[in-house]
């Protein structure tokens, strides 16, 4: 199942959007980690640059062929060995992963999905205790260039609700992320193991 209005524009319009080391280090991604998942990779935007980061595996998954692939050519040029793809629908049949095998989850322009608890849901089963999902999702701003339509893109405050719905603990409740981005920094486990 694809996710509401997911398609992708031109890549180099896509990039233009982020600056996905400064993105990934204030939404707790750094060398601590040791396996990340990619909920969604898309042209690779975050995959290639968390797979610098961590000291383990990259898991990305994505349910569009030419987005796996795009990621698979970057991942090839860089000749980067800690990335598994993994072409599926994981929206519908989660990612297959083992519990609690891995220390961040991204989220990043994904919770506009039909069912935004199941996904936050699967990212809290595969986190390790004290592992960290990273939410990053369009301003509610109409006057983005680009982004879910208005009745289906939604306001941090629930995203942050259905994080903790789904067991996690809100780190960080609102990162501005410019220019037209905001971030959510999310724990599983106990407060004793937030981060600063």
């Amino acid at each position: 199942m694809k996710v509401r209005e997911s398609g992708m524009p031109a890549e180099n319009i896509w990039q233009s959007f982020f600056k996905p080391g400064q993105i990934l280090g204030l939404l707790g991604l750094d060398e601590r980690v040791a396996d990340a998942v990619d909920f969604g990779c898309g042209y690779g935007t975050f995959t290639i640059p968390a797979a610098l980061k961590v000291r383990g595996m990259v898991y990305s998954f994505d349910i569009d062929p030419q987005m796996i692939d795009a990621t698979r050519k970057k991942a090839l040029r860089r000749r980067l060995k800690n990335i598994r793809l993994h072409l599926c629908d994981f929206m519908s049949d989660g990612t297959g992963l083992p519990d609690a095998s891995a220390d961040y989850a991204m989220l990043y322009n994904i919770l506009h999905a039909k069912e935004p608890a199941r996904l936050l849901s699967e990212a809290f089963r595969i986190l390790r205790p004290g592992g960290t999902a990273g939410i990053m999702h369009w301003n509610y701003d109409p006057k983005t260039p680009r982004g879910p339509p208005m009745n289906i893109r939604p306001r941090p405050e629930q995203c942050a609700q259905w994080a903790e719905s789904a067991g996690f603990i809100i780190v960080k409740r609102h990162i501005s992320l410019p220019p037209y981005h905001y971030g959510i920094v999310a724990q599983k486990g106990d407060n004793k193991c937030r981060l600063s």
